[in-house]
């Protein structure tokens, strides 16, 4: 339940960077970023799972581009669902979803090796 939590917020986080470094989207407040966070992975593995795989065939023959199409899709959904979550069009949507998907790479990959200290 711990690492769920840590999940969440890490999104968030990565959330916020997102809004600092991508222009064209904006958050209001903390508890936007935290519902933002939860509502762009819910819809990612909800809607975005359903549509990647009815595009498989195209995301084959495109080496998975359509998949990032569909990653700024989903994102621009989120920023229409959450009050306080502002997405001003498809290009920065995209441009959101590809900094969101590095930031939490990135974040999970500290949180990992820091995990894995724990243990030892």
């Amino acid at each position: 339940m711990m690492n769920l939590l840590l999940g969440w917020v890490a999104s968030a986080a990565a959330l916020y960077v997102v809004t600092l470094v991508v222009p064209g989207v904006r958050v209001n407040s903390i508890t936007a970023t935290l519902i933002a966070a939860l509502v762009i992975g819910l819809v990612n593995a909800t809607l975005g799972n359903i549509l990647k795989l009815l595009t498989l065939p195209i995301g084959c023959i495109t080496i998975g581009i359509s998949s990032l199409l569909i990653n700024g899709l989903m994102f621009l959904l989120a920023g229409n669902l959450v009050q306080g979550f502002q997405v001003d069009g498809y290009l920065p949507a995209l441009l959101g979803s590809l900094v969101l998907s590095l930031v939490n790479w990135a974040l999970f990959a500290v949180l990992k090796q820091d995990g894995a200290k724990k243990d030892r």
